[in-house]
């Protein structure tokens, strides 16, 4: 296991993890995102759990690596659905957000591919 793929895979967890904490506080800057692409109100605990789960997902990935490949992959498709709502409320501009958090998950996921943490 690399160090480039331990350091990236801990920011990954951090900033999901951080992201899911905002959402699931109802940080003002949050909700007025939220709010503003229409993502509905029931949604928003869920999607905050989802987040937390795979920031957990990350870190347990460290020690059983097939937990840490799904809850890549589900951050992955998380941040992708996010980009779809953000595009869909035509805010262009905020597209680079959910980017920015989907970034060290992809670097993750490929620093263990290439890496061969998967293979075992």
């Amino acid at each position: 296991m690399s160090t480039a793929y331990v350091v990236v895979t801990l920011l990954a967890a951090a900033m999901s993890g951080f992201s899911a904490g905002a959402l699931l506080l109802r940080a003002e800057w949050v909700v007025r995102a939220l709010t503003d692409y229409r993502v509905p109100r029931a949604w928003w605990t869920r999607l905050g759990a989802a987040k937390a789960a795979g920031a957990a997902g990350l870190l347990a990935g460290l020690f059983v690596p097939v937990l840490g490949v799904l809850a890549g992959v589900g951050l992955v498709l998380y941040f992708a659905g996010a980009v779809v709502f953000v595009v869909r409320a035509r805010w262009y501009a905020h597209v680079p957000y959910p980017l920015v958090y989907a970034a060290p998950v992809v670097g993750a996921l490929v620093l263990g591919w290439v890496g061969g943490v998967w293979v075992g």
